[in-house]
């Protein structure tokens, strides 16, 4: 079956996820250039399914928001909360195991985007049109404050996730 949005998502995942490889190779010295590249890759993926792929999916669900949605929500939250504060080798090994959970429950079948391609079929094209329109984005530096990681850590708990045992995983 021909799935444009599906294909258009999960080729954004891996590139993101490829960015994100490349960036921690070394948990401990980090490549700022393909970790900005991560940072504003995946900001901006959130924004195109906050802004345009999950409101035109709920539109074609009669006004009705997806199941997942508010679970994806609260991901895209503690996802963005993490690219606030530096990557240390706990806030990587943590981001990878949320962007996996997450990935998992957008790509699986049946998974968000298969119900957002169904819902928005006649719409395609110009989904697609306004997805390749948005605009990276902006990241400020890193706010290596105590109360930032703790922000960040709440978020986490509010989409299901503990920050120290995640990052005390072996």
């Amino acid at each position: 079956m021909n799935k444009p949005l599906y294909d258009f998502f999960t080729a954004d995942h891996r590139r993101i996820e490829d960015l994100f490889d490349k960036a921690t190779a070394n948990i401990h010295e980090v490549n700022e250039d393909f970790y900005h590249g991560f940072r504003t890759g995946l900001l901006r993926h959130i924004k195109m399914e906050e802004k345009i792929l999950f409101p035109a999916a709920q539109k074609g669900n009669g006004g009705v928001p997806l199941p997942l949605a508010g679970k994806l929500r609260l991901d895209h939250g503690a996802l963005t909360s993490l690219m606030v504060v530096p990557p240390t080798p706990e806030v990587i090994k943590v981001i990878r195991h949320v962007m996996e959970k997450h990935d998992l429950l957008e790509e699986e079948p049946g998974g968000m985007y298969d119900a957002c391609e169904k819902l928005t079929q006649d719409e395609t094209d110009e989904i697609l049109a306004q997805l390749r329109e948005v605009t990276e984005v902006p990241v400020h530096p890193y706010n290596k404050a105590e109360y930032a990681l703790a922000a960040a850590k709440r978020s986490l708990v509010r989409a299901g996730f503990d920050f120290d045992a995640i990052a005390n995983e072996e």
